[in-house]
């Protein structure tokens, strides 16, 4: 058996740390969906704070070498929130930052939906919805029979637990008692027709998972210590793999767009005029953002 590599324990300085990077994540998203005119802002928004967490505290992982063999793996299944991750692994150094702005552009690395023979640091190429669950169970059971140190993380929309590949993935994982597999449900409650218990209940989701052999965890997924804690306390177990349902906010930081399911595949500029007009998102989503939804002041005003 591997020896765990743990987590470091998260300090009040490096928390404030994560949460000013969060909101430059946020930030970033912003001006990279406007400058390709295309994409999905709420859940991209509603995870930075775990996708944050994973790349500054959490994984064991090296920018400067991201084929790096020990490293632990971070698969996407829900493939249409990439730009929270382009965004992230831009801010830990992976590539230029510059480059955020070539999102979805012609030739660029930087697709709608992750391609992993165009960047290897992905991961997996994800757009179907539900293959990351099997791909990330695969690797777990690999790196479990071969006694490999890293441990594997799949992030996953609440949306695709509709797909039955899912259940077929959680089935095998719980079998083989995959205790270095952790899957990280984004629980924003929204998808893109409307809100999933009205289009396809999911509740009761914990006792879901707990029926097929998984330690659930629930956290806030904007409270950073709860999601690094939550991490660490799934190194403990041994016996089961780990599902971290975290409860997330779609558009988290951008008060026009929190909660509302019409932004899931709308970006800046082109979402709907309900509360903002067009011309005025983005600059309506960067200030709220530079104050923290109006709760200090901006230095412009």
């Amino acid at each position: 058996m591997p020896e765990v590599r743990p987590i470091p324990i998260l300090t009040e300085s490096k928390l404030l740390e994560l949460e000013k990077t969060a909101n430059d994540v946020r930030t970033s998203i912003i001006k990279m969906l406007t400058a390709a005119g295309s994409g999905h802002s709420a859940g991209p928004l509603g995870m930075v704070d775990i996708f944050t967490a994973l790349y500054f505290h959490i994984l064991q992982h090296d920018p400067k070498k991201p084929g790096w063999e020990e490293r632990d793996r971070l698969l996407l299944s829900c493939g249409h929130i990439v730009p929270v991750r382009y965004a992230t692994m831009a801010h830990a150094g992976y590539f230029p930052m510059k480059d955020l702005l070539t999102l979805r552009k012609f030739g660029s690395k930087l697709q709608g939906h992750p391609e992993y023979h165009v960047m290897p640091s992905l991961e997996n190429t994800s757009g179907p919805l539900g293959d990351g669950s099997p791909q990330s169970a695969g690797m777990a059971y690999v790196a479990k029979r071969e006694d490999l140190p890293w441990q594997t993380y799949c992030v996953l929309s609440d949306g695709e637990l509709e797909a039955g590949i899912t259940w077929e993935a959680a089935m095998f994982a719980g079998k083989n008692r995959l205790h270095n597999l952790t899957w990280i449900i984004d629980r924003n409650n929204i998808q893109i027709d409307g809100f999933t218990e009205d289009i396809m209940p999911l509740e009761p989701l914990k006792e879901k998972f707990e029926a097929f052999n998984f330690a659930v965890i629930e956290v806030n997924g904007h409270n950073i210590k709860e999601i690094v804690e939550a991490c660490q306390y799934a190194q403990s177990i041994w016996e089961h793999p780990v599902v971290i349902i975290a409860h997330t906010i779609p558009g988290r930081g951008v008060d026009f767009m929190e909660n509302d399911y019409k932004w899931h595949g709308a970006p800046p500029g082109k979402g709907p005029e309900d509360k903002v007009k067009h011309e005025k998102q983005r600059a309506e989503a960067l200030r709220d953002l530079r104050t923290l939804g109006g709760r200090i002041e901006s230095e412009s005003e």
